[in-house]
């Protein structure tokens, strides 16, 4: 896979993009990474691209020939990359986007800043995102954001090849367990003897009971879209009449 980045401060990404699992994964060469400078494709001595908005209005946009430059030229060697873009009106990311997005070839995640591009750029996306609903000072964070959810769950990313289908947000569509490690009794605090049991199968069923009290009780609106057989369903439904019984 090819993830490339186009922002007016590539430097944010030399540590993220090179560290921990995304940097063992570019390492064995699951994907290769760029970061693209917008400003190489102004035409000013001052390497503008950015300016104040028709009709007024506060902060600076973005302008259009910069982005339609760079973005036509990067995507005209190699194999067309999927254009995403990152702004308040795009589709809220998850972790079925990023199991989609897994898939492609290639990706090209552009940045914005100041208070956001031409209206005209957006034209380019083959998607927009926005990873919540809150302001940031521009596209890089959640760049960064994307494209660690991205690489771990490329093949081999991951030390073990299941970490990723028990993490939250699975295709399980549930929080993921409680996990515990030594010492077994800590100030008072015991591990559940069920996990010292060393019997795999009462683990396995203990983890799937957890992972759905800790759904219903944390994100209870994760459960309508939850792979749950219908004696475990029944078991959620419980777990909540229970609490609003709790907090009536």
């Amino acid at each position: 896979m090819i993830i490339e980045t186009l922002s007016v401060f590539p430097e944010m990404f030399d540590s993220v993009m090179h560290a921990s699992i995304l940097g063992r994964a570019e390492a064995k060469g699951l994907f290769s990474f760029r970061a693209y400078d917008l400003r190489d494709w102004t035409h000013d001595r001052h390497r503008t691209v950015d300016d104040e908005p028709y009709g007024g209005g506060q902060g600076m946009l973005m302008k259009c020939e910069p982005l339609y430059e760079a973005i036509e030229d990067i995507s005209s060697t190699g194999p067309r990359p999927r254009v995403v873009f990152f702004t308040p009106c795009g589709d809220r990311f998850t972790q079925a986007t990023a199991e989609r997005l897994a898939a492609e070839e290639r990706l090209l995640l552009v940045c914005g800043r100041y208070e956001g591009m031409d209206e005209r750029v957006y034209d380019l996306a083959d998607e927009r995102l926005s990873i919540g609903d809150y302001v940031l000072t521009g596209g890089e964070l959640p760049a960064m954001v994307v494209a660690d959810a991205v690489v771990r769950l490329l093949p081999g990313a991951l030390g073990n090849a299941m970490s990723s289908e028990d993490e939250s947000f699975s295709s399980a569509g549930l929080l993921e367990y409680a996990q515990y490690t030594r010492p077994a009794e800590y100030r008072g605090k015991t591990v559940p003897e069920t996990l010292l049991s060393g019997d795999h199968a009462r683990v396995d069923a203990w983890r799937r009971r957890n992972a759905i009290e800790r759904t219903c009780r944390w994100r209870p609106d994760l459960l309508e879209d939850a792979d749950l057989t219908d004696e475990e369903r029944a078991y959620a439904r419980s777990l909540l009449h229970e609490g609003s019984e709790g907090h009536a």
